[in-house]
């Protein structure tokens, strides 16, 4: 493979909703030279390739910052960091306003306020959203974007007892090329991770699903190996969706006021509550209780209502507003099937992913985190994804320009001889060199599917785990890793496909070591402990977790933060 060295102030890594937006706010406010590396192409990439109809989290009128923390915190039953949680509230109006003037529309009534769906969101014609981001991200000169590279592997240093930053490595998807990538502050905004579970469409339709299926948990992975401490990853999401399609069901609950009901056109909403767990919840008792499917009662809103419904499908997920046209029935003549989805791993809907401090630093020096892979801050959504990059964009900036003024003219070291490098690209070397794989990528991937479905607390348990099988599932994780390993690539695409499938490996094994530490349920589906099924008072805690040189998972329990305070690594 050919190496290409290059080198930059600042290194992003994902170019989606979070990386855009934050190599633009760096370009914008400094000099610093930015890298995007983006797996796929940052035109369409990510969570919004698809566009999105709301902006789910924005503070109207009458609100404030802290009612959006108070939101998130109750919806969270308390395991949040408020104090991450407070510093995005109060930017989700900034960064919207930002969106207004990248040329996002933006619904507004006649006196030109803002059309809102509920407190706490905004109605938009967003199928252009991610297409905005990119441009606003590539009109810099000092910003330069690295499509179709995929990112691996974290380079560090010790010093003075800390895990330092200096890079990544990774490679080219198209061509046979390896890349270093060095720079003096990473910014991971890589999303969340999908495909852990088997999902609820089987064969080709397996990645219709709810999550972005490009999402592996590159980003998790790559700070797991590289010993930076996460936060809550027993905290799954499970997303409440439109049977078959897996479309949002948020539009249709708030946009026309639509309750779930069981097949008797009974309302449970209230028997087991409306935090975003209990609606997945309710939905499976109630369908475990004999009395599904289970839908949202939409049969009999207005022609202008349903007219609505289509076009907000249209601008986020096009087939469910196809299946509609398709059958001859929509909305109006006959309600909408609901279903949950497999779990997911995100940090953005729950609260999985780095630990950080309130300046998104992660436990690596200058690393930095946001969106989808930081955690602490669940129902951030996209203006929260993009708050916490312009929060983290604000510190890269400061401690650069601090850096400068100690070392005036400073330059990065030559590195001539990088021995992390070699090793990494020695690994992917072996891939192209080992014996033929008697499995294939996809079988291998499909049995980790089956192994988290049956025993780490999957669709076909109704989402429930116990002790037992959270012991199975992390033997057979472990094997699999081993066989990862061995798998031959006969191109960069399959080589890619192994690499996705060794992320989502080491994903499943800490989301197992999580599971097994908190010894409660504390929200039912998304953490449902058979053996321990009530909340705890002693698991009022953040369960986080660190990788040991060895490759086994420490568990670490951190109190929480209360209301004003906030937390740093130097605490």
């Amino acid at each position: 493979m050919e190496v290409k060295i290059i080198r930059n102030d600042v290194l992003i890594i994902g170019g989606g909703a979070a990386g855009c937006y934050a190599a633009g706010k760096i370009a914008e406010r400094s000099g610093l030279s930015v890298l995007i590396a983006e797996k796929a192409n940052i035109l369409r990439s990510g969570c919004l390739a698809a566009g999105v109809n709301a902006l789910n989290a924005y503070i109207t009128p009458g609100h404030t910052p802290e009612d959006y923390v108070e939101y998130a915190r109750k919806d969270a039953e308390g395991i949040v960091r408020e104090d991450l949680l407070m510093t995005l509230s109060e930017r989700l109006n900034e960064v919207t306003k930002d969106l207004e003037r990248m040329g996002l529309t933006i619904l507004k009534d006649a006196d030109g306020n803002y059309v809102s769906r509920g407190w706490r969101n905004l109605k938009i014609n967003g199928e252009n959203i991610k297409p905005l981001l990119a441009g606003y991200a590539g009109k810099s000169e000092h910003v330069k974007v690295l499509n179709h590279v995929n990112i691996t592997d974290f380079l560090t240093e010790k010093k003075d007892g800390k895990v330092r930053i200096r890079g990544a490595a990774g490679f080219s998807t198209e061509k046979e090329v390896f890349y270093l990538l060095y720079a003096d502050g990473v910014l991971i905004a890589t999303g969340g991770a999908s495909g852990l579970y088997r999902p609820n469409n089987p064969g080709s339709a397996r990645h219709k699903m709810w999550y972005c299926p490009f999402n592996t948990g590159a980003g998790y992975a790559m700070g797991i190996l590289a010993g930076a401490e996460m936060t809550t990853l027993e905290m799954r999401f499970i997303a409440l969706r439109c049977k078959d399609t897996l479309a949002p069901t948020g539009t249709i609950a708030q946009g026309v006021g639509a309750v779930q009901v069981n097949a008797k056109g009974e309302s449970y909403e209230e028997t087991y509550g409306s935090s975003t767990a209990e609606r997945v919840w309710g939905t499976v008792e109630e369908k475990k209780q004999g009395r599904g499917p289970c839908c949202l009662a939409t049969k009999g809103i207005s022609g202008e209502q349903e007219e609505d419904l289509y076009l907000a499908y249209l601008n986020m997920a096009p087939v469910q507003t196809l299946k509609w046209l398709a059958g001859g029935k929509g909305p109006a003549s006959e309600n909408v099937e609901i279903d949950g989805s497999e779990p997911y791993v995100v940090g953005g809907h729950a609260a999985s992913g780095y630990w950080v401090s309130t300046d998104r630093e992660t436990t690596i020096d200058g690393l930095f985190a946001a969106g989808d892979v930081c955690g602490g801050a669940p129902q951030k959504y996209v203006t929260g994804a993009l708050a916490e990059a312009l929060i983290a964009a604000e510190a890269i900036v400061s401690r650069s320009e601090a850096k400068r003024r100690k070392n005036p003219g400073a330059k990065s070291a030559e590195i001539e001889d990088d021995v992390q490098a070699a090793g990494i690209l020695e690994k992917y070397q072996k891939h192209f060199s080992a014996p033929e794989s008697f499995f294939s990528v996809q079988q291998a991937e499909e049995a980790m599917q089956k192994v988290m479905d049956e025993y780490a607390g999957g669709i076909r348990t109704n989402y429930s785990y116990n002790e037992a099988g959270l012991a199975i599932a992390d033997e057979r994780i472990r094997e699999l890793q081993i066989l990862q390993e061995g798998l031959r690539a006969h191109s960069m695409d399959e080589l890619l496909q192994i690499y996705e499938l060794r992320e989502r490996l080491i994903v499943a094994g800490a989301l197992i070591a999580h599971l097994r530490a908190r010894k409660e349920t504390r929200w039912h589906s998304f953490q449902e402990n058979s053996d321990h099924p009530q909340k705890k008072k002693e698991y009022e805690l953040y369960i986080n977790s660190r990788m040991e040189d060895d490759g086994t998972i420490r568990i670490i329990r951190r109190p929480l933060t209360g209301r004003g305070e906030k937390y740093e690594h130097s605490d």
